[in-house]
């Protein structure tokens, strides 16, 4: 088992900058894919990032190329999403997910997933 918490959800206007974190604990070695989903109020959950464990390949939503970098740690231990550039839209619960095997993709089921941080962005 894995549990993932997250952090740093906040308030900040448009054109303001945020970073997330997630902590991971338990069974994190396990882990060989880690990524960011957001839920906007009324709208479906979306992935936002993805990101390797093993090279540290990384993969963003259209949305945000340009203005969000993921990384992790090399222990894996700390998943971290830096936003900038931030827009009204990107306004969301944030959540954290992650998966063991080999395959890592926006498209597919992740395993564990952590309870959330809230992001608001104001015009």
């Amino acid at each position: 088992q894995v549990q993932l918490v997250e952090s740093g959800g906040d308030s900040v206007q448009a054109g303001g900058s945020l970073r997330l974190s997630c902590a991971a604990s338990g069974d994190a070695d396990s882990v060989n894919c880690m990524a960011w989903f957001r839920q906007a109020p009324g709208t479906e959950r979306e992935a936002v990032a993805t990101i390797r464990s093993g090279d540290g390949y990384a993969r963003y939503a259209d949305s945000v190329k340009g203005r969000f970098t993921i990384s992790q740690d090399n222990a894996k231990k700390t998943l971290s999403l830096q936003m900038n550039s931030l827009k009204p839209e990107d306004t969301a619960v944030y959540y954290c997910a992650a998966r063991p095997g080999t395959v890592c993709s926006m498209k597919i089921d992740f395993t564990y997933w952590g309870q959330g941080t809230q992001v608001t962005v104001s015009s």
